[in-house]
């Protein structure tokens, strides 16, 4: 039986988060740490043995994810140490489970997670959440917020944008200083890099819905900046409802 569209984007997906790990276990074992610079693109498709294509799409999973920040003229950057935040046997443990979930070709309980349900619980969920966000995030928060929406105004891809679009829902959710919250929504993050969503979101793009997309986030990011939780949650519910409308093709 032959391959489907969707089983190469999930490849595809899968090979550019591989190949993120393997870029920040070269630069464990060279011994750089938050701040150092790494190799350029080209320098690291050689070491990798990969095209500089690959390279640069998986350079922009670590960006967006916030553990490397790319500077014009300058080069880029470790923000963080380059191992996860995990230690001990729990590390072990999340790299046993990783090493499963790559060889079975996928994220951890994607399965489970049909586009319709992800996105009921998004919408009961995530506009409620902005006004904790609205009464706890920091100056530091904003500055993240505000560099993921900057990604996704720099989007020249679907790829690109759809990866600054989830770092950017990530931030904001963080910013709500609310463990249990962040927990929860991580949950939903997994949901979404399940092939059925990126399937269903993919067929359902247009340059003309991401510019939508990216009003409806300079909107919420404007409304979150000034405090406006009013403002803010209905923001957040008539992007979510957008999304929504696109996706399953409902009446507005």
């Amino acid at each position: 039986m032959g391959r489907s569209s969707g089983d190469d984007l999930a490849d595809a997906a899968d090979h550019r988060h591989r190949l993120a790990e393997i870029i920040l276990a070269e630069s464990r074992q060279a011994g750089l740490r938050r701040g150092s610079r790494l190799p350029t693109e080209r320098q690291l498709a050689v070491n990798l043995g990969a095209s500089r294509t690959s390279v640069r799409r998986a350079l922009t999973v670590l960006e967006t994810e916030g553990r490397i920040s790319r500077e014009v003229g300058r080069g880029t950057f470790l923000r963080e140490e380059p191992w996860p935040a995990a230690s001990g046997g729990d590390r072990a443990a999340a790299d046993q489970a990783g090493g499963a979930e790559a060889r079975n070709g996928g994220h951890p309980g994607q399965a489970g997670f049909a586009p319709a349900d992800v996105m009921t619980i998004r919408r009961l969920l995530e506009p409620p959440a902005m006004r904790l966000v609205v009464a706890w995030a920091t100056t530091t928060d904003f500055e993240e917020i505000t560099r993921c929406l900057a990604g996704g105004e720099r989007a020249t891809s679907y790829d690109e944008f759809e990866s600054w679009d989830l770092a950017l829902h990530r931030s904001i959710m963080a910013a709500s200083h609310s463990p249990l919250l962040t927990r929860l929504y991580a949950v939903i993050e997994e949901a979404r890099h399940s092939r059925f969503w990126g399937d269903l979101k993919r067929h359902s793009a247009s340059r003309e819905r991401q510019r939508a997309y990216q009003a409806d986030h300079v909107e919420l990011v404007a409304a979150l900046r000034t405090r406006d939780a009013d403002r803010a949650v209905e923001a957040m519910r008539a992007h979510l409802a957008r999304v929504a409308r696109h996706l399953f093709d409902e009446t507005a």
